[in-house]
């Protein structure tokens, strides 16, 4: 079988019905996303962000590939909660709230918003519908007007440390694609070199040729626990947010400087004894505060597929394609769960789940099935122009 059509079957067969058959609330509204090993639902809180990515891989769907009108009444689901539920009265999201939508966890990041915006572009796109149009420029705006002091009053560290993390920028960069019929050009465009210029110059290394987590707020490193902070999979999650743009822009530079990125953080963080990408790394290999810095992640694997297939798409590069061939291999033999349905998260250093979810207060409906969708349609573009089997 072609790779494209593996993670075209896969989606189609395996990821969506998983979620279809389990994870609708159509008394309450939304979707639970703490399922066990075959998919019954262990626990009830539901947590806007993950609403909010759950409703827009369904309307992305939509929009993208089928206008099924199943996947628009699962979307309505989760805009119509998250519309109800998921706000305080200024408009900030919750992080987490009971099953009928009572506030648990105080709106303390901008996750929320984030994924609560691209939901409402893309369903308004799906529906024609102002409303929810304006309701999605609203929350850009909003994120924006806080994304300097993003936690706001729960921010627990001092200012004696001031250090500013990678994953404002890295989600800007996506969030304004997403959202670009929905913001004017001069938005877009203001955004998006801002957030080339953070990604590309400030968080990434000239020596090393790496992403740092964190740096100081002019651009600087800073030898501490969190100045030190590599997180691969964010990096390399970025790096395909990077060819997006340089593909919008023409831009063949930032494509080829984005795929040596992705090949640098590889070469970086591959256990060379167990297989998989470590969850957290030191940059000078000191010990880590993160406990769980060994463990192989869903969601990086997913994202380093996705990165590497548009890289190899886009590039050509040979080294690329056999990172591809690589992570493919791990990834499938040790995530994927085809007894059971969908793809375990969390993996110990040898490669073993550690627990049996499929989804949890992390884990929801987005990143595999939007790495199935996002690998589908690159693959298919190089199966068809080079031939590969």
């Amino acid at each position: 079988m072609k790779y494209s059509e593996i993670y075209k079957n896969t989606l189609f067969n395996d990821i969506l019905p998983f979620w279809e058959k389990h994870s609708l609330d159509n008394e309450n509204g939304g979707y639970f996303t703490c399922l066990n090993l075959k998919g019954s639902v262990y626990d009830t809180d539901k947590f806007i962000w993950l609403q909010g990515r759950q409703a827009w891989t369904y309307s992305m769907l939509y929009n993208k590939v089928e206008k099924n009108s199943k996947w628009l009444e699962i979307s309505k689901l989760g805009i119509d909660f998250i519309r109800n539920h998921g706000m305080d009265k200024d408009g900030n999201f919750y992080f987490a709230v009971t099953k009928s939508g009572k506030p648990l966890v105080q709106p303390y990041n901008i996750f929320s918003d984030c994924f609560a915006a691209m939901a409402f572009s893309q369903y308004a796109t799906a529906m024609e519908d102002e409303e929810i149009k304006s309701l999605a420029k609203k929350t850009y705006y909003n994120i924006l007007r806080k994304k300097d002091n993003p936690k706001g009053g729960y921010e627990k560290n001092t200012d004696t440390r001031p250090l500013k993390g990678f994953a404002l920028p890295m989600i800007l960069s996506n969030l304004v694609l997403e959202l670009e019929d929905v913001l004017d050009a001069e938005e877009v465009e203001k955004t998006i070199n801002n957030s080339v210029n953070e990604v590309m110059e400030v968080f990434c290394q000239k020596d090393s040729g790496i992403i740092y987590e964190f740096v100081t707020p002019d651009g600087k490193l800073e030898d501490s626990f969190n100045g030190r902070l590599l997180n691969p999979g964010h990096g390399i999650e970025a790096m395909w947010f990077m060819i997006d743009i340089g593909v919008r822009n023409n831009d063949n530079g930032l494509i080829k400087k984005a795929t040596q990125i992705i090949i640098n953080i590889l070469e970086y963080s591959w256990d060379k004894e167990y297989g998989g990408i470590f969850y957290f790394m030191d940059a000078l290999n000191k010990p880590m505060q993160q406990l769980e810095w060994d463990q192989k992640l869903w969601w990086v694997h997913l994202e380093t597929l996705v990165a590497l297939a548009k890289a190899y798409e886009h590039t050509q590069n040979e080294e690329t394609w056999q990172w591809f061939q690589k992570v493919h291999e791990y990834a499938w033999s040790n995530f994927s769960d085809p007894e059971n349905g969908e793809w375990f998260g969390y993996l110990n250093r040898q490669g073993k789940p550690l627990n049996n979810l499929k989804g949890g207060k992390w884990k929801g409906c987005f990143h595999v099935p939007r790495a199935m969708y996002q690998c589908w349609k690159s693959l298919e573009q190089i199966e068809r122009i080079h031939n590969i089997k």
